[in-house]
């Protein structure tokens, strides 16, 4: 269900506060239909961060609400949105992400980067208060997350890291060489492009 939102809530977003200011008033506007089950909003931003559109895409039980890829961002690539931040209540108003809340955004965060539509944050939200993945430093975290990487991306990527190592351990022999026929440290991280304190470490063979 898409948000009617006022012209005054098309607002171009800061942080974490300018939404929940916005989904706090959503929030009390719907309790009074559904007030002990689980919301679940998709907030879609243009390039500068102002809001194009929030959808309710779920409604759940008093302590789950479901959150498709498919449902989650099938609007967001329809209107073009190429950020999303992810909402829900907790009508316990209990502020702590469970496993399930962090899952659901490990998940989105991989489908994310395949769909080329990054997802900012996630909040968990009541009448009263919020908390914000991002600040709480758990986005950066999950963006690690191996779990839902596709087979063929992780293969990619431990491919492209096996050649940045040997690349590198390749730089390293040459800067070794170099040092022990006695160039000068700068000379040698100007070619090689190893730092200076790198090629200082380094002992020329038969050193």
């Amino acid at each position: 269900m898409d948000i009617k939102l006022t012209k005054a809530e098309k607002i171009k977003i800061l942080n974490a506060f300018d939404i929940y200011g916005i989904m706090q008033r959503i929030l009390l506007r719907e309790d009074k239909i559904d007030q002990d089950r689980e919301h679940f909003w998709v907030i879609g931003l243009a390039n500068n961060n102002r809001i194009l559109f929030i959808e309710l895409i779920s409604l759940g039980t008093v302590n789950r609400a479901l959150a498709e890829p498919m449902e989650v961002f099938s609007l967001a690539l329809q209107k073009r949105a190429v950020k999303i931040i992810l909402c829900h209540n907790h009508p316990s108003g209990e502020l702590v992400p469970t496993e399930v809340d962090k899952d659901i955004t490990d998940r989105l965060i991989q489908v994310g980067i395949i769909v080329n539509t990054e997802v900012l944050d996630h909040l968990i939200i009541t009448t009263e208060s919020y908390v914000s993945f991002k600040n709480m430093g758990l986005m950066e975290e999950l963006a690690e997350s191996t779990q839902y990487v596709p087979n063929y991306v992780l293969k990619e990527r431990y491919k492209k890291e096996a050649a940045a190592m040997a690349q590198r351990k390749e730089k390293l022999e040459i800067a070794r060489q170099m040092k022990a026929k006695g160039m000068d440290v700068e000379t040698i991280s100007e070619i090689t492009g190893l730092t200076v304190e790198e090629v200082k470490k380094l002992r020329g063979k038969g050193k």
